[in-house]
């Protein structure tokens, strides 16, 4: 799980609550018609945005901010490096049995094309097609949250408007002032809150979850290509260490 990811939404709804407790209570900011103004325009006009497909995709898109890659960079090169000297002095055969221990799809994948025998251009043909498929899959989700995000604070104005549309065509009676007024204010709360507290935090985490991935996979690739290239374990690790900032360089060489 991402820590950071759960931390920070609790955070954020511990801080309201306090704040919102310290002097009306929770009652006040509660209203059935600016969350059905905010909360189901906002799913509606994201509906008409995307196709539906892609909005039921979200759902399994939304995993993606909480769950964290299961296999390090490190761990990428430290692997490549082992592959490497048994490779050399076993042959490509020789990792086989290797490969099936793998959890990574994509690595595993280019590992059994490396196996194979294909060539260092089919192979970078191959597996920069799925890179590209994926970051274009990955936009789309954090693209749509984004989406989410810029229409909630919308249909937060649009139920203000109706608050204020409802208070001012009953200024003659008092009793009706109150709640138009409490339409018109929750519901740019609601869209404020949903917008800078869910949606666009999440596209954000979507975006920097899917750069982490790809750069996994580009230094897989290369690993992969040196690997095919019969490089020496030594080359390879200081190629793959390209990848990586200077205090988590760690060579198995020492």
């Amino acid at each position: 799980m991402d820590i950071a990811t759960i931390i920070g939404i609790f955070s954020c709804i511990g801080l309201l609550i306090v704040s919102m407790t310290m002097d009306v209570g929770l009652s006040a900011f509660y209203d059935l018609p600016s969350i059905l103004v905010v909360c189901g325009g906002t799913a509606c006009a994201t509906m008409i945005n995307y196709p539906l497909r892609d909005c039921l995709n979200t759902i399994s898109v939304l995993k993606n901010a909480f769950i964290t890659q299961p296999i390090t960079i490190g761990e990428i090169v430290t692997g490549f490096t082992t592959f490497s000297a048994k490779a050399r002095k076993e042959g490509l055969l020789s990792l086989e049995n290797d490969i099936r221990n793998i959890k990574d799809p994509f690595l595993q994948k280019g590992l059994q094309l490396t196996v194979d025998g294909l060539e260092p251009q089919a192979i970078t043909e191959i597996l920069e097609t799925e890179i590209a498929f994926q970051e274009s899959r990955h936009r789309l989700g954090a693209d749509i949250f984004q989406t989410m995000g810029n229409f909630a604070p919308a249909f937060g104005m649009i139920g203000t408007l109706i608050g204020l549309i409802a208070m001012l065509r009953h200024l003659d009676d008092p009793s009706n002032i109150g709640p138009a007024m409490s339409l018109a204010l929750v519901t740019t709360f609601y869209g404020a809150i949903l917008s800078n507290m869910i949606f666009v935090p999440i596209a954000g985490k979507l975006r920097a979850r899917s750069q982490d991935e790809s750069r996994g996979k580009e230094l897989i690739l290369q690993g992969i290509l040196s690997l095919c290239r019969g490089d020496n374990p030594r080359i390879i690790e200081q190629k793959l260490h390209a990848f990586l900032p200077p205090s988590a360089r760690i060579s198995v060489f020492r």
